[in-house]
């Protein structure tokens, strides 16, 4: 699901990045996404067989020197990321930011896999 979830973002031309990898001594982009995956939790059926569906759980933030960028870009990723199939349970919440030249802005992001086997 990681693959999927780079490659929605990753259309909206701008860096993403995992959560707590860019270097120390790398300046931030102007703008820019990342992404935290949260947890993979196996859902099982009924009958006590193997899992049916794994729920991928991700944080998405957007970093920005425009607070504006960041509100229009996270409700864009949002949008794409629904259409695509995933649940937003929120509609985003205040991130901090480590420079403060930059705004922050995040949502969480389920999907819901479905085993087939």
């Amino acid at each position: 699901m990681e693959d999927t979830l780079l490659e929605i973002l990753g259309a909206f031309e701008v860096p993403v990045i995992r959560q707590g990898s860019l270097a120390p001594e790398a300046p931030y982009p102007e703008t820019f996404f990342t992404f935290w995956n949260r947890s993979e939790e196996e859902q099982t059926a009924y009958d006590n067989e193997d899992a049916a569906f794994v729920v991928h759980e991700f944080d998405v933030n957007v970093y920005s020197t425009n607070p504006a960028t960041v509100y229009s870009l996270l409700k864009n990723a949002r949008d794409a990321l629904k259409k695509a199939g995933w649940e937003t349970p929120d509609r985003g919440h205040d991130i901090a930011s480590d420079e403060i030249t930059h705004t922050g802005r995040g949502l969480t992001c389920v999907y819901l896999e479905t085993i087939t086997e």
